[in-house]
């Protein structure tokens, strides 16, 4: 495999994150060996909860996504993605009209979303915190504060102990406990009582796990990044994602910030314009989570729920990288594909396949074949026992049926009929017009190759008759009016001349030779009349 083979993607996909305050859509290109790489991003602010986490979306917040979801899908489009992972969260999921703007986004957009559980939610996000971040055996908070809801996600490199959802998100609760600017005393310590009461199982298991780390995601917790760094002078001007500061720098900003109203906050550039008027319920869990746990040190993460959605996608698709990485070519990975469904006989097949390339490159010329019809007979060979895999009677038939319908990549109409009917054909009945409706319906052409395929496939599955590889040579002496296979064999040769004789009929019409097949160990019946002209061994 070359370096150009490993590095081509498998697939361009795009992940979307329907958040309560924005959508955020990714498009990555997913190679082989399970990596990705960013292709482009975009992020918009729809601020579905504009007055708070109610239980309706309105017209207006609903008009404001679709219109984020059509530049979104316009992006996917002429980045030429070929699929689409759409989740949406709390605002969507909670809404008794959800499942109306879920149906108007397919018709508007043809994007499918899907509105997950809180509890997966939270487990995507924490692989995709694990993905981005260097973590060891210490035990971590991860939190991911949302509009709707927040995140929390305790583990490590090697397991996550406790992910869930709480409706704790900054959208739901400004609307909830905030009505002054700047937010009042009063506002905060009611803030606090209830982020107090729904923490304590989340408190409860960081502390026996001696959680000395937070890592935070998504906008909020970068946001708050953001703010730190510049006060600080950090360095974050390319990337926030491993941004590590103490607790102290967080207590200083959080002692300014939580003082400033509407106008101060919104001249600081790090933070959101979207978020100017929501922030202040996501600074103020921050400080109790401080406060009640004996964090060291706060981490950034840029990798959030989209990336979760990346990575759940690639471990489904794992087989098929595999696949890739072994056949880059999607003609060859598209046929194993379907062998390994199938349960494919690996060493029968494989053993037939190439006798059936020896045969055919004895005989191409004489049988106007080109060298394309030897890569489908070598396909063919491979598949011919798939059939089994429905049921040992009729398996031919079966191996028709599954090589027509299995939607093979990188191959024409004609390519595939070739292929399944060389399959069926290797046992039994020989192609009949007459006889077979499939076969009929061919172009004569077609009909041509097949007959002269199949009649090259039945000899060499013949020769594996006992699908114990016994024969270990195959020499072909190919003569103006004979052919003579000699073979060599681990064992007794007779089941193996048995089968390759009663199967050498269409062989001998299309050829119009008569066919013999002799052991290696009879020399005095192998002497060649004639000289040889043509000889080749396995």
């Amino acid at each position: 495999m070359t370096t150009t083979e490993i590095e081509t993607p498998f697939k361009r996909i795009a992940a979307i994150d329907l958040g309560t305050n924005s959508f955020h859509a990714v498009i990555v290109d997913i190679y082989p060996d399970g990596s990705f790489r960013t292709v482009d991003k975009l992020k918009e602010m729809v601020i579905l909860a504009e007055k708070g986490m109610s239980d309706h979306l309105s017209e207006e917040a609903m008009t404001r996504g679709l219109d984020a979801l059509k530049r979104i899908k316009f992006l996917c489009d002429s980045q030429e993605v070929e699929s689409i992972l759409a989740f949406a969260t709390s605002a969507i999921r909670e809404a008794k009209n959800g499942g109306e703007f879920i149906q108007r986004i397919y018709a508007e957009t043809q994007i499918k979303a899907r509105a997950i559980p809180g509890k997966r939610e939270a487990q995507l996000i924490g692989y995709a915190v694990r993905h981005s971040i260097s973590l060891n055996d210490e035990m971590v908070l991860m939190v991911d504060i949302g509009g709707g809801s927040v995140e929390f996600i305790i583990g490590n490199h090697k397991e996550m102990l406790y992910h869930n959802s709480l409706k704790l998100g900054v959208a739901r609760m400004s609307a909830r406990f905030v009505e002054n600017d700047p937010i009042s005393g009063k506002e905060i310590k009611k803030l606090e009582k209830h982020f107090r009461k729904k923490l304590k199982k989340v408190l409860k298991t960081a502390e026996k796990h001696e959680v000395k780390t937070i890592i935070g995601s998504s906008g909020t917790m970068e946001n708050i990044g953001a703010m730190v760094a510049n006060r600080q002078s950090l360095p974050a001007d390319i990337t926030l994602n491993e941004l590590v500061f103490e607790t102290s720098a967080f207590q200083e900003l959080y002692k300014d910030f939580i003082q400033m109203d509407r106008k101060q906050r919104s001249n600081i550039k790090q933070l959101d314009e979207k978020r100017i008027d929501i922030i202040n319920p996501g600074m103020v869990l921050v400080k109790l989570l401080l406060e009640k746990l004996p964090i060291e040190h706060i981490k950034i993460s840029e990798a959030a729920l989209r990336d979760g959605m990346i990575l759940e996608f690639i471990q489904k698709e794992q087989p098929k990288l595999a696949m890739v990485q072994d056949f880059p070519h999607p003609r060859k990975r598209s046929i194993y594909e379907l062998l390994r469904k199938c349960n494919w006989m690996e060493e029968h097949s494989a053993h037939v396949a190439k006798m059936a390339l020896q045969i055919f490159d004895v005989f191409k010329k004489e049988l106007e074949l080109e060298e394309k019809d030897r890569e489908l007979l070598e396909y063919a060979c491979l598949l011919h026992d798939i059939g089994y895999y429905v049921s040992y009677r009729k398996h031919h038939k079966h191996a028709l049926y599954l090589i027509r319908n299995s939607d093979l990549r990188g191959f024409t109409e004609d390519e595939i009929n070739i292929m399944a009917h060389v399959a069926r054909y290797h046992r039994r009945s020989t192609p009949s017009k007459k006889r077979h409706k499939f076969y009929k319906k061919l172009r004569k052409p077609v009909r041509k190759k097949i007959r002269k395929l199949s009649a090259i496939l039945r000899i060499a599955d013949g020769l594996d008759r006992s699908h114990y590889q016994n024969v270990q040579k195959l020499e072909i002496v190919n003569e103006q009016k004979q052919i003579r296979f000699l073979i060599e064999t681990m064992a007794d040769p007779e089941l193996e001349i048995w089968g390759a004789t009663r199967k050498a009929g269409l062989l001998e019409k299309v050829t119009g030779k008569k066919l013999e097949i002799f052991s290696l160990e009879k020399p005095d019946e192998m002497e060649p009349e004639q000289p040889l002209t043509a000889k080749n061994s396995v």
